[in-house]
């Protein structure tokens, strides 16, 4: 290890944490999420000192890692999170492993204990030395870059790697593993350092277009008749919705989107087709039988994004747009996502061609609420519908897992100039509550976070960091009382509700405004309340929350249950439709095949399989 004590006159020691502030500091870095402890401690101290990057201390380290994923994703640079050893390092696991699965620029900072005690029967000791497991061989596999930095003199290198891994295209998590003494050591430095700028590095040069494919690709489209397109997160990503726009101008086309993609095209011109996949609309399947070509820009289509559309997309030609290979079999431009689409342009004819008639995104039929609880709970259709009457549209909307995330997919509309996020990467219930809070205190600006109360009580005392902080965030809970994702599996796939998935009513909105006394906190008994917290919430300044209760045995939009709810409108005499709210419960008019043993119907069966 380095010690550097040079008295000459060029150079100055410093301590390796204060080098390591001031060049996140540098690459841009605003804010730093984690939650302290002995062996990152040092790290916290030089932040502090250095008084340009903020610190955020959060609950849990899983929140930290999905606060700098969504200050990741709404910003466009490099989120930040820091965390001790052991424990708090094994907390970060899931986190990064959702900014890896979906493509996130994320550096974790990760303390260890001091490299004299490794294999010496160390307090959290990952070394992998006498009988420890090695941390790298945990971080490495859901990484693009994982070190040890075992000197400081190692460290200017190893953080300039680990820079450009988590930011060249695939982008995705970096780790460095900083033992404590390490970085307390001093690193000999020019005395003239830059002074922190807020500007972000300039990225490493894209790969060159391939020629022959952009030649194919451009081929295909300017002789295509009806195309459809299916943007996907890579276009917010790489801040090509201009071109993704003027693509589907130049080619007549209909713009789907994948379900964590909304927000990359407006949901309000007429153009657009709707969200593909499981949680999305038929409307997209129609357009993909009608069209001879169907363009893939910024997704791998995975699956939540292509159930249903499988025999479709097998005869239609696919071509796509992106720096990796899609899952479907296709005619592939790969490389820089913005300068592909760029180069198909040019080589479009520039006038605009119309676009085709279609039925637009309208809302999958469900039966109504199939309410067991009447009057005193809110459907879904209503309860999306005062959202979206509330949201205003320079706000980011990060959305949950499960029944209530399912239905704001498919129902609420992206705002126009806010980001719309699904973390569908892992899929992990509670990520909203971290990435909301990285969202807004990153940029300012009023973020919503829909989630269920299953969520709520994984990670939901996020809250608590909101308020202190007093980060610009609306939670608004949707109470089912219950694991309802699950008890719907339960319910029509193996012959039962278990009483383990299904709770006792929570009054969440009471505990929560006993627990935080200066935090806006509603219980909407109904859409109308629930519109009307919601605009005192915009209103005001920091943060605002708002729970609602809702039925757990409705049904929600999503396609493995469509089969479903014709058996659930069968066993009751008719659908609940309240009256004097926003927006009315759809009642079931699809006619329901005959179903099999399992009750799936053949279209759902084999699409996707969700806990």
């Amino acid at each position: 290890m380095t010690d550097t004590t040079s008295d000459t006159p060029e150079a100055e020691a410093i301590r390796l944490v204060d080098y390591l502030a001031g060049e996140l500091a540098r690459t841009g870095v605003t804010h730093m999420f984690g939650v302290g402890g002995a062996n990152i401690e040092d790290l916290y101290d030089a932040v502090h000192r250095g008084g340009v990057v903020r610190g955020i201390v959060a609950k849990h380290e899983f929140a930290a890692a999905t606060m700098a994923d969504g200050y990741a994703r709404t910003t466009r640079r490099l989120g930040v999170v820091a965390a001790t050893s052991g424990g708090g390092a094994m907390n970060l696991l899931p986190g990064l492993a959702e900014a890896y699965a979906s493509r996130v620029p994320v550096l974790a900072l990760v303390g260890q204990p001091p490299t004299g005690q490794e294999g010496h029967g160390a307090f959290q000791d990952t070394s992998g030395k006498a009988g420890s497991f090695d941390a790298r061989d945990v971080f490495g596999p859901l990484s693009k870059f994982c070190a040890r930095v075992e000197d400081a003199d190692s460290l200017p290198e190893l953080l300039a790697r680990a820079l450009a891994a988590a930011q060249a295209d695939p982008r995705g998590p970096a780790v460095l593993l900083l033992p404590k003494d390490v970085q307390q050591a001093r690193l000999r430095l020019p005395r003239r350092i830059p002074a922190p700028t807020r500007e972000a590095p300039t990225p490493a040069p894209a790969a060159r277009l391939d020629p022959e494919a952009l030649t194919s690709v451009s081929k295909t489209l300017r002789g295509s008749g009806r195309v459809l397109v299916i943007a996907g997160e890579g276009i917010a990503s790489a801040d090509a919705r201009a071109e993704l726009a003027e693509l589907a101008r130049r080619l007549g086309a209909w713009v789907a989107v994948t379900p964590d993609a909304k927000d990359v095209f407006d949901n309000r011109d007429p153009r657009f087709a709707g969200v593909a996949g499981v949680m999305g609309h038929a409307n997209v399947e129609d357009c993909l039988r009608r069209a001879d070509v169907c363009v893939l820009a910024g997704t791998r289509l995975p699956l939540l994004a292509r159930g249903g559309l499988d025999q479709a997309l097998a005869d239609t030609e696919v071509v796509c747009l992106g720096p990796e290979p899609p899952f479907e079999d296709c005619t592939a431009l790969g490389g820089d996502l913005r300068e592909a689409l760029r180069a198909v342009i040019d080589r479009l004819p520039p006038l605009a061609r119309s676009c085709s008639q279609h039925a637009g995104p309208l809302p999958t039929p469900t039966p109504g609420p199939v309410s067991r609880i009447p009057g005193r709970t809110v459907p879904y259709t209503q309860a999306v519908a005062a959202v979206a009457a509330a949201l205003p549209q320079d706000a980011h909307v990060f959305v949950d897992a499960g029944n209530a995330g399912a239905s704001a997919i498919h129902l609420l509309p992206a705002p126009r100039d806010g980001r719309f996020v699904v973390a569908l990467g892992m899929g992990g219930m509670g990520y909203t509550f971290g990435a909301g809070i990285g969202a807004a205190l990153a940029t300012g600006r009023r973020t919503y976070v829909l989630a269920g109360d299953g969520a709520f009580f994984m990670h939901g005392m996020e809250v608590h960091t909101a308020v202190e902080h007093a980060a610009p965030v609306t939670f608004v809970i949707f109470n089912n009382n219950a694991h309802a994702m699950c008890a719907v599996r339960e319910e029509f796939l193996q012959g039962g509700v278990r009483s383990d998935d299904l709770f006792a009513r929570t009054d969440i909105a009471a505990a929560v405004a006993a627990a935080f006394p200066s935090l806006r906190v509603s219980g909407a008994a109904d859409a109308a309340q629930l519109r009307e917290a919601l605009l005192r919430g915009n209103a005001g300044r920091g943060p605002a929350f708002v729970a609602l209760d809702c039925d757990p045995h409705e049904i929600p939009p999503f396609l493995p249950f469509q089969s479903f709810t014709a058996e659930a409108a069968e066993s009751t005499e008719a659908a609940v439709t309240p009256r004097g709210t926003e927006a009315t419960a759809i009642t079931a008019t699809t006619d329901s095949p005959e179903a099999p043993e399992s009750k799936e119907s053949h279209h759902a069966r084999g699409v996707v399989h969700t806990g």
